[in-house]
């Protein structure tokens, strides 16, 4: 039982980083240069 919450914890929390750099990216950050443009030439795009 014990190993099936943390499976879950684990599972909760990787879908929530996942959700985050999905949200990120349709807000136009990029995860390789943080939305700083300037400082990788724009190859982030």
């Amino acid at each position: 039982m014990g190993t099936v919450i943390t499976g879950m914890i684990v599972a909760g929390i990787a879908g929530l980083a996942v959700y985050s750099m999905i949200r990120d990216r349709k807000k136009g950050k990029s995860v390789q240069c943080g939305g700083n443009c300037a400082h990788c030439k724009g190859h982030c795009r």
